[in-house]
């Protein structure tokens, strides 16, 4: 079973959300997403200050398998992107939840974070997907 971590909220899509004490959300894929794609090779991230609305694609991970769009979580700004991944891009199989995180965003409408999952509800998915 992939980890998932208890503290985190999650998305139908595989993307993990932490806010941040600034008001940020940080944003990455989840271990679950990382095991199914296999090594990634190549990560394209949004540009910082572009807006982007709950739901819109935003980045695209690429494994040797596949490639994988990343939606946004809210709607909101792109206020920084993890450069390390351009040279890195293994980095998210490493540690999905750690240095493997993709971007933060500036929520425009907190309210939308009520419509992530929890830990559990997020889990209840992944099992649902495996059966």
């Amino acid at each position: 079973m992939s980890e998932i971590p208890k503290d985190l909220r999650y998305t139908r899509s595989h993307e993990w959300i932490m806010t941040m004490p600034d008001g940020t959300l940080t944003v990455g894929i989840t271990d679950h997403a990382q095991e199914l794609l296999g090594d990634l090779v190549f990560i394209e991230l949004p540009k910082v200050g572009e807006k982007l609305a709950a739901g819109k694609e935003c980045a695209v991970v690429e494994s040797v398998k596949a490639a994988s769009d990343v939606y946004a979580p809210v709607s909101g700004t792109i206020a920084e992107v993890n450069a390390n991944l351009a040279e890195r891009p293994e980095t998210v199989n490493k540690g999905a939840y750690r240095d493997g995180w993709l971007f933060r965003i500036k929520p425009e409408r907190p309210e939308e974070l009520g419509s992530l999952l929890d830990a559990a509800a997020y889990k209840s998915l992944v099992e649902a997907e495996d059966h």
